[in-house]
């Protein structure tokens, strides 16, 4: 594996970190009735969002999914209006009206989250497209789960991005349930990246919790669809930490394969890193830690202080003019 600055390393850690306390956090204050609906938890699968966007330049997109808390975050999302969007205030991504399963930063090219399954992948075609016909060096990631590989658009999508040679790259984020669903029940082929195989796709397979290797995945992708070597496929194999979202107690996740995930946990990877290969000290680490607990307090704070949208504004929003 090749050498990485420390900073580097730095870097992931510490959107690894943020990642893992956001999720943390949010479930606590969605267990105290503060967030409305579903809640989708990214635990478990930290190292993915955090490889493949540190992988991209300021210039590209992102598409993301209804479990995409990381994504947002991964790609430099701020926390103050990410748990505002989550309490459904005003100071929130999108006003309040997404809520979690439909943030949205389109100055950073996050392009949304999507609570439909799926349906990020047409979007990523559509965003690496229009920057081919603009002739711009930009990629297109979209973020895609083991369940949306067996919708329809997940063909669809992969097919003409791979007819007209599109500057976009497809990451199936494998947590093996498609909610309750195990992968070897979905599908004959449980190996998720021999799907691009069909479409004469370049397509790889990795581990999803390492974040270096997702990393370098992520950048020779990238690297590949933006000199004009598109589509990639990559499919990164992870577990959730949890059931399919915060009320879903995942009785039916065997607890040895469970078990086996957390011993193989992405943030405690990537802090392995950082010590190790970085040769950063314990000390600094914590630092780190504090720093972003810090900034998650205030987040907090932030949002549980901000107003909600008023009902003239939702008024004026649904009504036509």
């Amino acid at each position: 594996m090749p050498q990485y600055a420390k900073s580097f390393l730095e870097g992931l850690y510490r959107t690894l970190y943020t990642i893992r306390l956001f999720e943390e956090r949010c479930i606590k204050l969605y267990r105290k009735g503060l967030i409305r609906g579903y809640f989708h938890p990214y635990l478990g699968e930290e190292a993915i969002a955090t490889g493949v966007c540190a992988a991209l330049s300021d210039e590209d997109y992102i598409t993301s999914t209804h479990r995409g808390h990381g994504h947002c975050i991964a790609r430099g999302g701020e926390l103050k209006k990410m748990v505002a969007e989550l309490l459904g205030r005003r100071t929130g991504y999108c006003g309040g009206r997404g809520g979690s399963m439909h943030i949205a930063d389109v100055e950073a090219g996050n392009l949304g989250a999507n609570g439909v399954v799926g349906a990020g992948i047409p979007i990523g075609v559509g965003a690496a497209l229009g920057a081919k016909i603009r002739g711009q060096a930009r990629v297109a990631v979209t973020f895609a789960s083991d369940g949306a590989s067996n919708n329809g658009v997940f063909a669809e999508s992969l097919n003409l991005a791979a007819a007209w040679d599109l500057p976009f790259v497809l990451v199936i984020e494998n947590n093996q349930y498609a909610v309750s669903t195990p992968i070897e029940e979905a599908t004959r082929e449980s190996d998720l990246y021999r799907r691009g195989e069909g479409y004469g796709v370049e397509s790889h397979q990795v581990d999803g919790n390492d974040v270096l290797a997702v990393y370098e995945c992520a950048r020779r992708a990238a690297e590949a669809a933006r000199s004009g070597r598109g589509p990639i496929l990559i499919e990164a194999k992870t577990y959730r930490h949890m059931g399919h979202h915060v009320n879903d107690p995942g009785d039916y996740m065997p607890r040895e394969t469970l078990e086996y995930y957390r011993s193989h946990d992405p943030v405690a990877i990537g802090r392995g890193y950082l010590l190790e290969r970085g040769g950063a000290p314990e000390a600094e680490v914590a630092q780190i830690e504090r720093s972003v607990e810090k900034a998650m307090d205030e987040a907090v704070e932030f949002a549980v202080s901000s107003p909600e949208p008023s009902v003239d504004e939702f008024v004026r929003e649904v009504t036509a003019p």
